[in-house]
């Protein structure tokens, strides 16, 4: 189930929104001081990060830079008063999933909640595709590469001048590791991480 980090030294602010949104059956998790949520939070999670824009010490645009270069998964969602609305509207540009301005209303929030919800989930399953890609070996990644490409076992053994069961028990290897229950779900994983790579790579 998704967490939702509220990250705003406003005691008064976080302890009312998780009184609210616990009473809608969201888990919630708050942090007050900056640091520790830097230092202690998994990036790695499906969960949404509501993130005041100001704040003592390491601000909200400073936590945002730190998730982008740590490629996190989870969404984030800028809280903002009237007069940074500019600096709410960079952050978007930057990957920020949505901004909110204080005092906060109920129906904005949790519409933002879901989206970030549904953009987490995506995220943490392109994040663990990736992580099971990484497992794969130089060679088990040729094959995969090429099977993508819709190559058959034979012309796959041609090309790397193996045998035709080396190229079986590869591709069972690659199906394993990459957790696949049929070679469309498995042609599926490779593309998306591939698009990835592209995004990437336009990107940078």
């Amino acid at each position: 189930m998704a967490l939702i980090h509220l990250v705003d030294d406003d005691l008064a602010v976080t302890d009312a929104s998780r009184f609210l949104l616990e009473g809608l059956d969201y888990r919630v998790k708050i942090w007050n001081d900056s640091q520790n949520f830097i230092d202690q939070v998994d990036p790695y999670q499906c969960g949404v990060v509501v993130l005041d824009i100001r704040m003592p010490g390491i601000d909200g645009q400073q936590i945002h830079q730190r998730l982008r270069e740590r490629e996190s998964t989870l969404a984030v969602v800028i809280v903002t008063g009237h007069g940074d609305i500019a600096m709410a509207v960079a952050e978007m540009k930057l990957g920020a999933l949505d901004f909110l301005q204080k005092p906060i209303a109920t129906a904005p929030l949790i519409a933002a909640l879901e989206r970030g919800i549904a953009h987490s989930q995506r995220q943490v399953e392109r994040y663990q595709l990736q992580q099971r890609f990484s497992t794969l070996t130089s060679r088990e990644r040729d094959i995969a590469s090429a099977v993508a490409a819709g190559m058959t076992n034979k012309a796959i053994a041609d090309r790397y001048f193996v045998a035709v069961r080396t190229v079986e028990v590869h591709r069972s290897k690659v199906m394993e590791k990459m957790q696949a229950t049929s070679l469309a779900e498995l042609v599926s994983s490779l593309n998306l991480l591939a698009a990835q790579e592209q995004k990437k790579c336009r990107s940078a």
